[in-house]
């Protein structure tokens, strides 16, 4: 869907932003929609999760053609996703926001770790969470769920765009979870929003700063002040920033 490739310089600086940051950064640009809803790290590992997406969508399950032995077949969807996402990539599943089956459980997860993929990231439940949160690899979902995915859904199409969490997800978009969840940057904007991003970044620990020796909020932010513009300034230079 897109010829774009994640640099390691737009990586490394989407490492260390905030979903926030980014959001703001999206609404001025008039993307107001792209914060993924009712999803959250299954563990939060202290770091943020950046990786393309790989898609994969299911549709509701249809009693006749899910039972069990459906994964006997190599070409199963589910397992073919685990099996392609590629290392680097974060594989999200539109799972219709409907938690009451799995989506997958730590036994695929683990595999996508193993593979070397970003995360994973689903706004339907994981099976066996308390595994998948074990793991080195990031893991986004709305909640736990023990049931088989093939209860409730049947894996279809590979790397298509997809709904998850009521956002539009294409393939090669970029993901950025952090502590509060999963935010889509379009490919085209990436770069610019990381760039943007990483100030956005300095700003606001200055402020907090400020904020902490007892700054009062007018003017300090949004920086409205001529003083507040001189001593970010200075404050830069202080801190390498």
């Amino acid at each position: 869907m897109t010829d774009y490739v994640l640099s390691d310089t737009t990586r490394d600086a989407l490492l260390r932003v905030s979903t926030a940051s980014v959001a703001t950064a999206l609404y001025k640009r008039g993307l107001r929609n792209q914060f993924i809803q009712n999803v959250q790290p299954v563990a939060w590992k202290g770091r943020n999760m950046v990786g393309q997406a790989f898609t994969l969508r299911y549709i509701p399950a249809r009693e006749d053609r899910n039972p069990i032995t459906v994964f006997r077949n190599p070409g199963h969807p589910q397992r073919v996703a685990v099996e392609t996402c590629p290392p680097g990539f974060v594989l999200v599943m539109d799972s219709r926001k409907d938690a009451r089956a799995a989506s997958a459980g730590s036994i695929l997860v683990t595999r996508l770790a193993k593979r070397g993929c970003a995360g994973v990231v689903s706004d339907g439940g994981f099976r066996d969470a308390e595994g998948i949160g074990k793991l080195d690899m990031p893991a986004y979902h709305q909640r736990p769920s023990a049931p088989t995915n093939l209860t409730l859904h049947e894996a279809l199409d590979i790397n298509v765009p997809i709904a998850c969490g009521d956002v539009a997800v294409f393939p090669g978009d970029v993901m950025l979870g952090d502590g509060d969840g999963v935010i889509v940057i379009p490919a085209a904007l990436a770069d610019e929003i990381a760039q943007e991003c990483a100030g956005m970044e300095s700003f606001e620990d200055f402020v907090l700063e400020k904020v902490n020796a007892g700054a009062a909020i007018i003017g300090l932010y949004p920086p409205t002040s001529d003083q507040v513009q001189a001593d970010y300034a200075e404050w830069r230079q202080k801190n390498g920033r």
